[in-house]
């Protein structure tokens, strides 16, 4: 019976699986991805002095409400479905004293596992009732990964990239794996891919 252990991406990965899908090719696209300007600070996302009224007898800002991934529209394509939410979480991650939401979506689907997209949420501010915008995608569904072990802690958005060696792993199945995340820096979000297990 052959294992289905998921194996790390290893250096020597793609030189042993028949016509791998470019793991280390898509990292390297999602690196550049935010290289080239993907991932921003949003114009109303900046540190200002806030006009919000203080609490009644605190003389304290209330605190801001995280935005709802539920309310917000995804640059993904789901026909008539919309994208489901399938993990959240929610922090000050780029030190503006609002908190963003990072929400991991994917098209809703009876079988297999859809690939997922990973995107950060903002409120708009001075709209009242304002659907909350995407200001930077982590992961685009057109990748073709699943997202694992997601987790948003202090200003660090981690994440396990699932992904396949080739076009025969069916897609319920995912056979390699990359652990990442991502930290606001220097005015924008920056990847970070975790060392693979057992190497130098």
């Amino acid at each position: 019976m052959e294992s289905s252990r998921v194996q790390p991406l290893g250096p020597d990965l793609a030189h042993t699986q028949p016509r791998p899908v470019h793991w280390v090719a898509t990292a390297a696209a999602v690196a550049a991805v935010i290289a080239g300007g993907s991932f921003f600070q949003p114009s109303d996302a900046k540190a200002t002095t806030s006009t919000t009224a203080a609490a009644p007898g605190t003389g304290k800002l209330p605190a801001a409400k995280a935005p709802d991934p539920r309310a917000a529209d995804y640059p993904m394509n789901c026909g008539r479905a919309r994208p489901d939410v399938v993990d959240r979480g929610s922090a000050d991650l780029d030190g503006d004293g609002r908190p963003e939401t990072v929400a991991v979506v994917r098209c809703p689907t009876a079988f297999g596992t859809p690939p997922s997209g990973v995107y950060v949420l903002s409120q708009p501010t001075g709209h009242a009732g304002a659907a909350p915008r995407v200001v930077a995608t982590f992961v685009d569904p057109k990748e073709g990964m699943s997202i694992g072990d997601f987790a948003v802690r202090g200003k660090r958005v981690s994440a396990t990239l699932l992904g396949y060696s080739s076009a025969k792993v069916p897609r319920c199945c995912p056979d390699l794996e990359r652990k990442v995340n991502w930290q606001w820096r220097d005015g924008k979000f920056v990847l970070k891919a975790l060392p693979v297990p057992g190497s130098v």
